[in-house]
Order: C-alpha cells, then structure tokens, then sequence
C-alpha cells in the first residue's frame, strides 16, 4: 500500500515519500504549509490512491477533542425520562459517535484527516495523544472500550496559526508543504487546466511570482488563487500582451483574483503612483 501521487494531484517526491513513511510506521501524518498549498486535498488524494474511505474532521475554534470520541445528550434523556419514553433506560441511545469513534468503528482501514488543528485550542492535541497512540477510548456512561478494528490513517494538517505541543508532535510524523517551484507549478496548472498556451502560462507565472515576492505584501497568493486566475484568464481569452504591465498599472488584470485583501491593492497602487511621479 504505497501513495505515488493521482492523476489530478502532483505530488512531489518528498510529499509521496513522508506520506508512505506515516503509513509504514503507523504514525499520524502532520501536514503544514501555507494556506491554499494542497494540504486538505492532500488526504482527499491518498484515500482515493489507496481506496480508502475518508472520514473529514474539521476542527474549529469551538471544538473539543470530546467531540472526536463521542458527545453524551443528558438533556435529551432527562427530557425523554420525564416523557415516560422507555428509551431512557439504554444509555447508548443518548451516545452520539465522534470522527475517531466512526475511524475506529469501520469495518475496514480507512483514512481520517483531522483537518486545521490548530484552529482549536492549545490543550486539543494534548486531548487526543492517548487515543491517536493506543487506538482506543473508554466511554464512561456505558462502561466500553472503544478499540480500533483497523488503524485508520491519519492525516493531520495546519496552518501554523499557533505552536502545537511538543509531545503531541513527538507521536507524528511531520513534513512541511513547500510552495511549489515554477516547473512543479506547471504541472499543477496542466491538471487543472490541461492544453494551456505555454507562452501565457509562463507569463502568468512569472507575473504571479514576481506579485508573490512582492517586499510588503500582507497575503502572499497561493496555489488554488493562481489557479482560479488562469481560468479567469482563459475565460477572458486574454494574450501574453494583455497581461503585461507597466509603471502606470502595477496591479495585474483580475487582480481580485490574487490579492485579498485591500493593504495588498493599495500597496500595488502607491507602486504605479510612485512609478509615474519618477516619469
């Protein structure tokens, strides 16, 4: 059970060989990287390579590590115990299964992405080391051991919004996303966008690196934004020419498409600004 990338993820060969070392020693898959840089797809990826179900956590700044395992509903019961309901009297009825029980439960391997971590607070991953090493949780109202019937895969990714604690990243395997090289780039763009020109794609790219590198900008365009950019491009039917800029228009056509946010527009505006006061 080896992961060598898909037909439409380009993944590099430090990616192929992190995600099979995870898998070789049973060990959760931390993935960082900037946002837009494939992370999530990443688990989309390995559990159709493999043939594996998916099972998506997504974490948010209000989720527990509860959660994962399962949530207890004592007010339903209680509502039901005053309603005579004879549900009342099996516990299990008011147990409501988490991501890791579901992962744990399947009658086969599948993969489970726990997806931003660190949303959530700082102690979540804390929350989660014995259950993601021993594979397996006690639930106290019904007095069961929940075990796990096949390790599932587990991939876990962040944004690096915050430090996870050191015994938490001690039980993963880890690997940074790097943001990819113009070649890997391209390849990326032929998935996604198969037959473009290659005189306008290395235009694009050259003016979308140049943007990226850009001293003072707040929010570097990833992956899926230059993406999204091409198909305006090519929807607009626009040439090499078209996309060329000068002093006197330092924003890039469908600029909405890479800069997100109005620090970043204006910061290209003071450069056309200050390019024709030099005229």
């Amino acid at each position: 059970m080896r992961f060598e990338g898909t037909d439409s993820y380009v993944a590099t060969e430090d990616l192929t060989v992190a995600v099979n070392a995870a898998v070789a020693l049973e060990r959760p898959l931390l993935v960082k990287g900037e946002p837009g840089t494939g992370k999530t797809e990443l688990a989309r990826q390995v559990s159709e390579a493999l043939g594996l179900p998916m099972i998506e956590w997504h974490i948010k700044s209000t989720t527990r590590a509860q959660q994962g395992l399962y949530e207890y509903d004592a007010v339903s019961r209680l509502r039901d115990s005053q309603l005579g309901d004879e549900r009342v009297h099996d516990v299990s009825n008011y147990i409501k299964r988490g991501k890791l029980w579901e992962a744990f439960a399947a009658p086969g391997r599948v993969v489970l992405l726990i997806d931003e971590i660190d949303k959530a607070d700082i102690e979540f991953p804390n929350d989660l080391l014995q259950e993601l090493d021993r594979m397996e949780f006690h639930v106290y109202e019904t007095g069961e051991t929940v075990k796990a019937v096949h390790r599932p895969i587990v991939i876990i990714t962040s944004n690096n919004e915050k430090e996870l604690p050191d015994a938490f990243l001690r039980r993963c395997f880890f690997h940074f996303i790097k943001f990819p090289e113009m070649e890997t780039l391209k390849q990326i763009v032929e998935v996604h966008h198969p037959g473009i020109k290659a005189e306008l794609l290395t235009t694009a790219l050259t003016q979308f690196y140049e943007i990226r590198e850009q001293p003072g900008l707040k929010k570097k365009p990833s992956t899926s934004e230059v993406l999204d950019w091409l198909k305006l491009l090519l929807a607009e039917d626009l040439s090499p020419e078209d996309l060329k800029r000068d002093g006197a228009n330092a924003l890039p056509k469908l600029h909405g498409a890479l800069l997100k946010n109005e620090q970043d527009v204006h910061l290209f505006e003071r450069l056309a600004f200050m390019a024709r006061r030099e005229r």
